[in-house]
């Protein structure tokens, strides 16, 4: 008798021990694969939002052996366009402090703008603001938005950023300061008011 209640305690643990493991593991397998959670912004290092001014110079050169911004795609219709509908630009345009070409060079502007406006000359701007000095040297801004080239000031959203603009949020006003007719380059004076940690 002491053996059958021995045996029947023994099995009795081993279920238990058994149960008790595959119950952990699965509230370790759940934690692991869990797809969100909410946490204090402290826990990555953010502590005060601040609000930033840059200032420079875009320059857009679609000339001469060194072209900045080049045309990748357009429609069949694009050359009759008035508005150029349907051509699309890649760039990696300098930005500088002044409007002088030469001038301290501070980062790039990479990305796409797209004559997307049957009406007007409207671009859908599709950027990166990637800075190359100082303590901004390898953070981002990242731009979309509407640029109606003809209107004196352009207003386009900052929707994000990397490296120091992580979270950012904030606006870029963009102001033509000088252009070329008959080769389309374009200075542009920038400037960018953004939020960030």
């Amino acid at each position: 008798m002491a053996k059958t209640q021995l045996q029947k305690l023994t099995a009795t643990s081993f279920l238990i021990l058994t149960f008790t493991i595959l119950f952990s593991l699965t509230l370790a397998t759940a934690k692991s694969h869990r797809f969100s959670r909410s946490i204090s912004p402290e826990t990555l290092g953010l502590k005060k939002e601040k609000l930033s001014h840059f200032h420079f110079y875009f320059h857009d050169v679609l000339s001469g052996p060194r072209p900045t911004a080049v045309r990748v795609a357009s429609a069949t219709m694009t050359n009759t366009s008035a508005t150029l509908f349907g051509s699309m630009v890649m760039m990696d345009n300098p930005l500088t402090v002044a409007p002088e070409f030469d001038s301290k060079l501070v980062g790039r502007a990479q990305g796409i703008y797209a004559s997307a406006s049957q009406t007007e000359v409207g671009l859908l701007m599709v950027l990166n603001i990637a800075f190359t000095q100082g303590k901004y040297n390898g953070s981002v801004l990242s731009v979309l938005g509407r640029n109606p080239v003809f209107s004196t000031v352009r207003e386009m959203p900052i929707v994000g950023g990397s490296g120091l603009f992580r979270f950012a949020r904030g606006y870029a006003q963009a102001k033509t300061h000088s252009v070329d007719l008959n080769t389309g380059d374009a200075v542009v004076e920038y400037n960018v008011y953004v939020f960030h940690y």
